[in-house]
């Protein structure tokens, strides 16, 4: 099969990017030896983090940059190569981006956490994904799910309710774009969330029926294409066709998403839990509910994505090494978990954070604790390229420039090459 080109809109974007990246003039690896700095992407629940650090560690001052996940991902590897990389930065669990454990543990650019005193005590679903060739790289302190988040008075001003079933979420949507107010804000201009829909439709469309789906596409005996894959897929487009979302997702930001669902001018978006902490931001009068996304007609069948979110590591070539562990043992402290999971809205990854879980995740809880969820699906493939693929696939599907086939077909091809 011939690679595939660039298209026109993810070369775009991905310039946008690139020249945000550059010009940011932020030189997170400068410091003196009571200075920290860290790249998060955790915008709007690393700060008060931060603020608790300092505050324990009288004379330590943290320079904090922030940016958004494309951003992020694509200046780490530079930055890690270069020897400008932070003391601390983000990182993915498992294989599934350009900044995921595997990907930046197996050239030496993190270092070794697997004798602090938290490693041993994550569970094993979580302990796979925080390692590589069984050393502890990561510290994951929180666990995300993937579904449709409400903003509760807008639905109830539309006279609606959100749907049980899948024919109901497509009357749902054609009801709230005949008011004039589409069900869900869509921003894939960033085009990490592209994957967020699908997600949430590929957790019961193919593993309500085969939870051993990865692991016959691991042994060859699957495909994305031509597998429920390809259902998923076309739900998702009979979703936009449907009026789920506002006109032009694909020339909508996240954080424009954000305002439009926080605001009522959408009724919710379909995001991880994380968001309901910045709607809130845009919103402290709001309440907002997070909820399965129907894929069917049979509610019991219903699964939702859930695994561990993204974490922090440690660069092997830190210029304060010291100050750096302390932060991430800070954040997997009982003291630490609880404020990041509480300002992020996510639930803990360690039994021994009391962290007060937001009521708006009450169903995600339930999910998680009947066990009825499946782990983010890129967190386990081969190489970070089969998600890149995906992403910029989506984008061409919505731009018309691809069909399913052809993106599912492209995945399995990265997804063959192996790690």
């Amino acid at each position: 099969m011939k690679p595939r080109r660039l298209s026109a809109v993810a070369a775009a974007l991905m310039a946008a990017t690139l020249t945000a990246a550059c010009s940011s003039g932020t030189n997170a690896g400068s410091g003196g030896k009571d200075t920290l700095t860290i790249a998060s992407v955790d915008q709007g629940s690393i700060e008060p983090v931060v603020k608790a650090f300092e505050a324990a560690n009288p004379g330590v001052k943290v320079n904090l940059t922030t940016s958004g996940a494309d951003q992020h991902q694509q200046q780490i590897r530079t930055q890690l190569s270069s020897g400008t990389a932070p003391d601390v930065m983000s990182v993915w669990p498992g294989n599934g981006n350009p900044g995921a454990t595997y990907v930046i543990a197996k050239p030496g650019y993190l270092l070794d956490l697997s004798d602090q005193p938290w490693a041993a005590q994550l569970p094993d679903a979580f302990k796979r994904l925080a390692q590589y060739e069984g050393k502890t790289y990561n510290a994951l302190f929180g666990l995300n799910g993937i579904g449709a988040v409400y903003n509760d008075e807008a639905v109830s001003k539309a006279g609606l309710t959100p749907p049980g079933t899948w024919t109901d979420l497509l009357a749902f949507c054609r009801a709230a774009a005949g008011k004039g107010t589409p069900a869900f804000a869509l921003g894939i201009q960033d085009n990490w969330v592209t994957q967020l829909v699908l997600y949430a439709l590929v957790a019961t469309e193919v593993y309500g029926t085969d939870k051993d789906f990865d692991t016959k596409m691991q042994s060859g005996q699957a495909t994305f294409a031509g597998s429920p894959w390809a259902n998923a897929m076309a739900k998702y487009q009979e979703m936009n066709r449907a009026g789920c979302f506002q006109k032009s997702p694909l020339s909508t930001s996240y954080e424009a998403s954000q305002t439009l669902a926080a605001t009522g001018k959408a009724l919710g978006v379909i995001q991880g839990n994380w968001v309901i902490a910045l709607l809130k931001q845009k919103n402290p009068n709001g309440t907002f509910t997070m909820k399965a996304l129907p894929a069917t007609d049979d509610a019991a069948s219903f699964l939702m994505p859930a695994a561990a979110g993204m974490g922090y590591g440690v660069n092997a070539k830190a210029k304060n090494k010291e100050l750096a562990l302390k932060f991430v043992n800070f954040v997997m402290s009982p003291e630490g978990m609880k404020l990041f999971n509480e300002a992020q809205g996510s639930l803990p990854t360690l039994p021994t954070a009391a962290t007060t879980v937001d009521p708006g995740l009450t169903e995600l809880t339930t999910y998680v604790k009947d066990n009825r969820t499946v782990p983010f699906m890129d967190q386990l493939w081969p190489n970070a390229k089969v998600q890149q693929t995906m992403l910029s696939g989506l984008q061409e599907i919505f731009s018309d420039q691809a069909t399913t086939d052809e993106v599912l077909k492209d995945m399995d091809a990265d997804y063959k090459a192996g790690s």
